[in-house]
């Protein structure tokens, strides 16, 4: 299974569509190291034998084509008043790579900000948000808003003691929406399982690798409802509003026309990616079927409601930092 070729040839379909798409998004060398680690991380994962051998090399090589990415972010960003912008930058404290890294988001006046409760959502369009980048394309190192720290800076995920790397990178921009919630008292009506206690999630499929903490402005398209553990775990999907197909997308269909196999290849590199540490392939609700950008958009707003009753009311922050005494 060492051989690309060998190996595409017991990938499920939608997985070698998938892979298809994304050398088609990126330079012949790119697309050389993504074909390898996703035959490991996807259609691979149940092999120790392929997952020993690609260690050592292709996932070394994608894990560098990242790594001049991560810069410091700045921008303008609006507020959930739809207002024009505000100005966010961060800053690295301690290094990458170990548990002592964060990286801090700081406002106007340099005072530290919550990525999650004090960046914005909306944006003066309905179908575009306000989303944090936590973890940057072609890149492993699990990273994420830190929900029960104070000030929520984005840190490397830690299990059983070890900072946590996928086994393969993510082929897309990864981070979260501000001011939502997934709440783990609410009970899906049709799915019957509740929310992951996390910020939702967003898949952000444009060109560009965009830097761990930036905050752009996104076109929300669908939604997957992965189930993880028995737990909700929404997937929004959108892209970047200034990519260059930003303008020709309007729904999962137009991503299904424009760039083929992408939708298929997010719903099977998250069913597949926890395989390798012995884990069961993640499920999904709705039969798998990708649901639509208005679809979404409620999932979004429902997300945000749950989000104020967190910070109100008394609720039970669930040991959660909420800035709110």
């Amino acid at each position: 299974l060492c051989s690309p070729c060998c190996a595409t040839a017991v990938l499920p379909p939608t997985t070698a569509v998938a892979m298809a798409a994304l050398e088609r998004r990126r330079s012949p060398a790119a697309a050389g190291v993504g074909r390898r680690v996703l035959v490991l991380a996807v259609g691979c994962a149940a092999l120790r034998a392929a997952s020993v051998c690609f260690a050592s090399g292709s996932w070394a090589a994608a894990g560098r084509l990242g790594r001049g990415f991560r810069a410091v972010s700045s921008g303008l960003v609006g507020c959930r008043s739809q207002s024009a912008s505000v100005k966010v930058s961060t800053e690295a404290k301690g290094d990458e790579g170990t548990t002592a890294f964060r990286r801090i988001f700081v406002g106007e006046g340099g005072k530290t900000i919550s990525p999650w409760h004090d960046l914005p959502l909306d944006t003066d369009v309905p179908n575009e948000k306000w989303m944090v980048t936590e973890i940057t394309k072609m890149t492993k190192p699990k990273m994420e808003i830190a929900t029960k720290e104070e000030g929520n800076p984005i840190a490397q995920d830690i299990k059983k003691g070890k900072l946590r790397d996928y086994h393969g990178p993510i082929f897309w921009n990864y981070g979260c929406f501000p001011q939502t919630w997934e709440d783990p008292s609410v009970e899906h009506p049709e799915l019957k399982v509740f929310g992951d206690n996390d910020p939702l999630d967003v898949v952000e499929i444009g060109s560009r690798a965009q830097a761990q903490g930036e905050v752009s402005r996104v076109k929300v398209l669908g939604a997957l409802a992965m189930i993880d553990d028995g737990e909700l775990d929404w997937k929004i999907i959108a892209i970047d509003c200034k990519d260059p197909l930003a303008g020709e997308l309007q729904s999962v269909a137009d991503v299904e026309a424009k760039m083929p196999g992408v939708v298929s290849g997010i719903r099977e590199w998250f069913r597949w990616y926890k395989t390798p540490d012995g884990k069961p392939l993640n499920g999904f609700g709705f039969k798998g079927e990708t649901l639509d950008a208005t679809a979404a958009l409620g999932v979004v707003a429902e997300t945000h409601e749950a989000w104020v009753r967190l910070r109100t009311a008394g609720a039970d922050s669930k040991g959660l930092w909420t800035g709110v005494a």
